[in-house]
């Protein structure tokens, strides 16, 4: 097969890149079954959580009450004036939506949405899952999916056909955060639990586990964590049930167990989902979790970027630590390039370099659009770094070692 060249390289990475089929490993999309939690169009693109954060920011005397008082389309037409037609879109989620937009073929360069939203009045849920999936070169999602969610439990007790392209994912943050929170939900559907972690309540969270698994044929386990997690720790109940209860699942199953850590939750609780924030972590703990439990794949990422390094280091001593995504205030361009970089110099090929965290639908189209041109200029400097030693680079080997970073199968069993 020939070789591609110094002259060719960049242009070589990039089509290969943009060509590949991406496995979506950790996402808030839905199956359209699941009805009103699949969110998509344009109100929802401009009221997610990140352009409500920056609204506040360009109108800081704008109440919050004010704002959540309004209807939705009433904050979207807000948000796109202030940040789409007052000032340049230059954020990475404001050009997120103009990436959406251009994809779609629509005209960003309106003062009002009207036109915009025509389009997405003619769409159907099913129809534009097949739309995104195709501009975002996406073959499957990993949903995440709560059982205890008041609109989402029932559906899944009723049944339903299922799209294959979304996998599921079962959420345990319901159960494990703020005990006995957990108890309280569990005993109503028939669990034998109490307020203490007896035996008996922890054998009956671990039948709630296996049961869930079981109806949405779970492909791992995930939580999300606050920056002050620790492990070990006796008197948490937190640890307790992550210990006993998750991860003692996960091994019985032979299934991965997520966790995403550094989210503290609500620091400013008027901006309710915009009002999260990010703390450091403490690296020890991951390290003793996968020692302890070697017979459970851990995928972990961190919302700090002072962990990251330390998370690539802990990754190089455990192979059954799976380094994944640049999540949340980490999924910026500048960001992405730099934590991108460290890993592969890191980990090689050992890490999954992007998941996109989507919540709305539309949003697989931009963020694997930027990602994947990060990625491929960060490849792009390092297959030059190693043609330049003397390696020969082919187009079959450059097609396998992207595929390995986007296929998803560094997370399977």
């Amino acid at each position: 097969m020939p070789k591609i060249g110094p002259d060719t390289l960049a242009a070589a990475v990039r089509k290969t890149v943009e060509e590949t089929p991406v496995t979506d490993i950790h996402t808030h999309v839905y199956d359209a079954a699941l009805g009103p939690l699949l969110l998509w169009g344009i109100d929802e693109l401009l009221t997610y959580h990140y352009l409500v954060a920056e609204v506040f920011r360009a109108r800081p005397d704008l109440a919050y009450d004010a704002f959540w008082a309004m209807s939705k389309p009433q904050q979207a037409d807000l948000i796109w004036a202030e940040l789409f037609v007052k000032r340049s879109p230059v954020s990475e989620s404001c050009r997120g939506v103009l990436t959406v937009l251009k994809k779609l073929g629509l005209d960003a360069n309106t003062e009002e949405l009207s036109a915009i939203r025509a389009y997405f009045a003619g769409q159907t849920a099913a129809g534009y899952i097949d739309t995104v999936f195709s501009l975002a070169n996406v073959s499957k999602v990993y949903m995440t999916n709560d059982p205890m969610d008041p609109l989402e439990g029932p559906v899944w007790e009723k049944g339903f056909q299922r799209d294959p392209r979304f996998l599921g994912v079962l959420r345990v943050d319901s159960l494990v955060m703020n005990w006995p929170d957990g108890a309280a939900r569990l005993k109503p559907r028939g669990y034998d639990v109490d307020t203490s972690l007896s035996g008996r309540t922890l054998g009956e969270a671990r039948r709630y586990l296996n049961e869930w698994c079981d109806r949405i044929n779970a492909r791992y386990l995930a939580v999300s964590l606050p920056p002050s997690f620790r492990y070990p720790d006796e008197a948490s109940s937190l640890t307790t049930l992550m210990a006993k209860a998750v991860f003692a699942v996960a091994k019985e199953r032979g299934i991965p167990s997520a966790m995403m850590i550094g989210v503290k939750k609500l620091v400013n609780p008027g901006l309710q989902l915009a009002g999260d924030s990010v703390g450091k972590s403490i690296i020890e703990t991951v390290e003793r979790i996968c020692c302890d439990f070697p017979d459970v794949k851990f995928l972990i990422t961190m919302l700090a970027r002072e962990n990251m390094h330390e998370l690539c280091v802990a990754a190089r001593k455990f192979k059954n630590m799976v380094p994944f995504g640049c999540w949340w205030f980490l999924n910026d361009p500048s960001l992405i390039r730099e934590i991108t970089a460290m890993r592969l110099e890191l980990l090689g090929l050992t890490f999954v370099p992007q998941h996109s965290d989507a919540r709305v639908l539309d949003q697989l189209i931009y963020k694997w659009a930027h990602s994947r041109a990060i990625l491929a200029e960060v490849l792009t400097q390092k297959y030059r770094d190693m043609l330049e030693a003397g390696y020969e680079l082919t187009d079959e080997r450059l097609q396998r070692d992207v595929r390995i970073l986007l296929d998803g199968k560094l997370i399977e069993p």
